[in-house]
């Protein structure tokens, strides 16, 4: 009976590995049926998108520099006269083939823009988070006034308070 105990104990090893080496050979056939198929199908729609974003060219528009005159700040008022903000944006528009239509709408931008801004007070563009606001702000009223179009960002390229 000792020499059965030994060929079971024998066996018991045998057996575990082969079955653990029938997961792993499993494990790596499915494994490389599922890359298999990502190698062979997923590139196609790689390539589809990758032409598509060559073809959106991000396209940017100048808006001529602007005078305004600010409401005066009634906290502080200023000695000899109302205060001056000289703005320069440019509008960043993902897609380029959508410039000429923009274009043609600059100086109904230009007026939301003028409207919006002689409203500001001095105390309004104090800090960068109130030049964040002023961005997000013009970028909302500027998307309302091109709509269908799309507006991707304002760039200020100079701003300056006297």
């Amino acid at each position: 009976m000792a020499e059965d105990d030994k060929v079971d104990k024998a066996e018991a090893p045998k057996g575990k590995s082969k079955m653990l080496i029938l997961i792993i050979a499993a494990v790596v056939v499915l494994g490389g049926g599922v890359g298999g198929y990502f190698f062979l199908f997923a590139p196609k729609k790689d390539k589809a998108e990758h032409v598509e974003a060559e073809k959106k060219v991000t396209a940017f528009l100048d808006i001529k520099d602007m005078m305004i005159g600010m409401s005066p700040d009634t906290a502080q008022p200023t000695i000899g006269g109302a205060r001056m903000m000289k703005l320069h944006v440019a509008l960043e528009i993902a897609d380029g083939k959508e410039l000429p239509s923009i274009q043609a709408l600059q100086p109904r931008i230009e007026d939301i823009f003028q409207v919006y801004l002689r409203e500001m007070r001095p105390v309004d563009l104090q800090g960068s988070a109130a030049i964040l606001r002023l961005k997000e702000e013009l970028l909302h009223r500027v998307n309302l006034a091109v709509q269908p179009k799309k507006i991707d960002a304002v760039l200020i390229k100079e701003l300056l308070i006297q």
